[in-house]
């Protein structure tokens, strides 16, 4: 026979026992919790990001820090015109084949590395991101050059034999310019791509100068070598403006900081006939807040 103390005593054991399981599992299970939450965390940090459940806001005020690498197309173009038109003025030449409509210097391309700076603000629909920044840009250097000689024969009307040689030389520095864009972008995640279009406006150094001579032939005549004076342009710190446009893409690294690549092409207004257009790559970091 059992006695019924003995059996309200291993009952009671039992459900303390029992009761230090469940108290241990829910512990166990606590701690797997806490351990791969902070391995995640863990994992974000040493990644450079954060956490994905976390949403990605951009709008707010935004700037940052760019560097990148341009290459500068000069077309020198009619550049030459005015001078030549000037030196031949009221001569049968000029009236009859029109040698300062010659192009005179070739196209040229150079590359330099730019840095700068911008600031801009922006407005978020979920994920359709919309806003402007100005930005400055100081290339290292972004200077073009060219020369060229063009030499033509021509017979005027009363038989004359003219042969033409128009040498010329061109000069252009982009000093520094300064963009104005609206942009508007489509958020996914930590990644924006973004299109721009606005207006930029750069300041310029150019040089330009012709020197024209002509030997004359008449019919049945000795040559004759006209050496006319040399004609030169020059300006220093002239403003040219003209439309911008770029694509890019902005990644998300912490809640506040993020990196930027983009590609930017501005085409500014004629100087004198010199058509100058300026792409660009670039890096950037930026702070929003």
């Amino acid at each position: 026979m059992i006695c019924p103390c003995h059996v309200s005593a291993a009952s009671g054991r039992r459900r303390q026992t029992l009761r230090a399981g469940a108290v241990f599992t829910v512990l166990l299970t606590s701690g797997m919790a806490e351990r791969a939450t902070a391995a995640d965390w863990v994992d974000d940090a040493l990644r450079g990001s954060y956490s994905s459940k976390a949403p990605v806001r951009w709008d707010g005020i935004h700037f940052g820090v760019q560097m990148g690498l341009s290459s500068m197309n000069t077309n020198y173009g009619d550049s030459t015109s005015s001078q030549v038109a000037y030196t031949l003025r009221e001569t049968a030449l000029e009236a009859q084949y029109a040698p300062s409509t010659w192009t005179a210097l070739p196209i040229d391309i150079t590359n330099g590395r730019q840095y700068g700076a911008f600031i801009g603000y922006s407005m978020q629909w979920q994920e359709l991101v919309l806003g402007f920044d100005v930005a400055y840009n100081k290339p290292s250097k972004l200077e073009s050059s060219a020369s060229d000689t063009i030499s033509r024969q021509v017979t005027l009307s009363d038989g004359t034999l003219d042969a033409v040689t128009i040498a010329a030389r061109g000069n252009v520095k982009l000093i520094d310019y300064a963009t104005v864009r609206a942009r508007a972008g489509y958020a996914f995640g930590q990644f924006l791509p973004y299109a721009v279009i606005g207006v930029a406006v750069g300041r310029f150094n150019y040089s330009i100068s012709t020197d024209v001579t002509v030997d004359q032939t008449p019919s049945g005549g000795a040559t004759t070598r006209f050496v006319f004076p040399t004609v030169t342009q020059s300006r220093n710190g002239i403003v040219s403006a003209g439309p911008v446009f770029g694509l890019g893409m902005d990644v998300a690294v912490l809640p506040n900081v993020f990196l930027r690549a983009e590609w930017e092409y501005a085409a500014f207004a004629p100087l004198s006939g010199i058509r100058a257009g300026v792409n660009t790559g670039r890096v950037a970091v930026g702070m929003r807040f």
